[in-house]
């Protein structure tokens, strides 16, 4: 099962839990009021798996490919790195589905606060279109993931501030009325 809590505002190894002390716990209703959709799959049998098919159907996920970001086997590794752990946000939904190894995916809560999702084999996450967030490998430094898309995939990632874009605005909105 997932795990999140809220960051401290340490700045050593990005890699680090960064949990607070003491810690402050964040529940998947607490996600979910964020935007952020998780689900629990099995990983062994992704291949196969009948509730990824649906998912994939239900979603209209009709694009994907498999990334491992391990220095071994993922060209321009430490700069990537760097890259993926700058805050941004995407114009289309992020998923994510964590096959082997594990890392964390960092969102910004109503407040702006970091909130930490660690990620591990069987976990997928969604985070929605205008969300600020940023990924990073734990201390394993190991991660194969699925990344699914809606149609074609669009890589651009808009560095903070991104204020402007519909989708944020979108997600404001959405946290907005959320929040009522």
């Amino acid at each position: 099962m997932v795990e999140a809590w809220y960051m401290d505002e340490s700045q050593e190894d990005q890699r680090a839990p960064h949990r607070q002390r003491p810690n402050r716990a964040v529940s998947l209703e607490q996600l979910r009021r964020l935007g952020v959709v998780y689900r629990r799959l099995d990983a062994d049998n992704y291949e196969t798996d009948p509730c990824l098919k649906e998912i994939r159907r239900a979603e209209n996920y009709s694009w994907m490919d498999i990334v491992t970001i391990h220095k071994d086997k993922l060209p321009n590794y430490e700069e990537k790195i760097k890259t993926f752990y700058e805050e941004h946000l995407h114009l289309d939904d992020e998923i994510r589905y964590i096959l082997e190894g594990s890392g964390y995916f960092d969102v910004r809560d109503q407040e702006d606060k970091w909130i930490r999702i660690s990620m591990e084999k069987g976990d997928m996450i969604t985070l929605p279109a205008g969300i600020y967030h940023r990924f990073t490998l734990d201390e394993n430094n190991y991660v194969k993931a699925m990344r699914l898309f809606v149609g074609e995939p669009v890589w651009t990632a808009y560095n903070r501030p991104a204020d402007d874009f519909p989708a944020r605005k979108q997600y404001m909105k959405f946290l907005d009325e959320e929040a009522h």
